[in-house]
């Protein structure tokens, strides 16, 4: 992926918009085998969508057994055992901003999972999902400075309203504010998952930070779990959690984010709150009222919207 470097750099806590945007707008290899290219690192993001939300799915039905964060605790220690067995990454001869950085994106990675499974456990994972997309949609939209993602921003709020009832008395308050603070760690995770893949080889910045989650989870996993973790049912249930909804598609991502502008991969984020719902539907029979289906969909088009307008944009400045 090009240098982010760009002149929408203040972006870069959301979505930052590189100078290669190809994937948006048409540019690039043109055939059949410049479109399967390009196709490529779309369908690594989308796949890594529904292997996380499925996984968080499941999650929620393994909650009872282990709760909230002791499910955090499996999935971050098993997914950073089996990355590091099969990265196998090197430990020395990376420079402080390195590690400072996988340090970053460990921190940004394990307070996201502990935030979101925190909502998990108190709201529909639908719900869950659209309020925590709203994170980098904020973020994108107050770094443009551009009047229109004021209507962007009102569409994601008129959402948000509509998903609360009207005053959230239809969803936990503690549970909505779980999510918006995974929100926020979602946008530093797409910050700094991309800086780490440009920083060091294959997966080994991802196994390296998943080490950095695990071990700041730990402690308040066995806290709250303590022996209900080494239950050996609860250790497969959670094993295929970190395999769904860390291993997988942490891995897609970071490669997908290598070959594909940070505005498209948002853009494909955005789509979550939909995948989720699904999810919640088809695995935990959270039903979606008419509202909440409208709801979602206005933070997707919202989501979507705001990132198209600010790469439109700085095509603009290069013209």
């Amino acid at each position: 992926m090009n240098d982010q470097r760009s002149a929408v750099e203040p972006a870069a806590a959301a979505v930052a918009v590189p100078e290669a945007v190809s994937a948006l707008d048409g540019a690039g290899p043109a055939g059949p085998g410049g479109r399967r290219a390009a196709l490529a690192p779309v369908a690594l993001v989308v796949a890594g969508g529904l292997s996380v939300q499925f996984g968080s799915a499941v999650a929620a039905l393994l909650m009872p057994r282990a709760g909230a964060l002791g499910v955090v605790t499996l999935r971050l220690a098993v997914a950073a055992v089996v990355l590091l067995i099969v990265c196998r990454p090197k430990w020395r001869g990376h420079s402080r901003a390195d590690w400072g950085t996988v340090v970053a994106f460990g921190v940004a990675m394990g307070a996201m999972n502990m935030l979101f499974y925190q909502a998990l456990d108190r709201i529909p994972l639908g719900a869950a999902v659209t309020l925590e997309v709203l994170g980098p949609l904020a973020l994108s939209v107050a770094a443009s400075r551009r009047l229109v993602n004021l209507v962007w921003a009102g569409l994601a709020l008129g959402g948000v309203f509509l998903l609360g009832g009207g005053g959230f008395d239809r969803l936990d308050p503690v549970g909505a504010a779980f999510a918006l603070g995974a929100g926020a760690m979602w946008a530093a995770y797409i910050v700094f998952s991309a800086r780490t893949g440009r920083r060091f080889p294959q997966a080994d910045g991802l196994a390296l930070a998943m080490t950095v989650a695990a071990v700041l989870s730990l402690p308040l996993g066995i806290l709250e779990s303590g022996a209900k973790l080494a239950v050996p049912s609860t250790l497969a249930m959670g094993a295929a959690v970190a395999l769904m909804s860390s291993v997988l598609p942490y891995t897609l991502e970071l490669m997908a984010l290598r070959r594909l502008p940070a505005a498209t991969f948002a853009v494909l984020m955005s789509l979550e709150p939909a995948i989720a719902a699904t999810a919640g539907f088809l695995i935990l029979d959270q039903a979606l009222t008419a509202t909440d289906a409208l709801a979602i969909a206005l933070v997707i088009g919202a989501s979507m919207g705001a990132v198209r307008s600010q790469v439109s944009g700085a095509r603009r400045k290069r013209a």
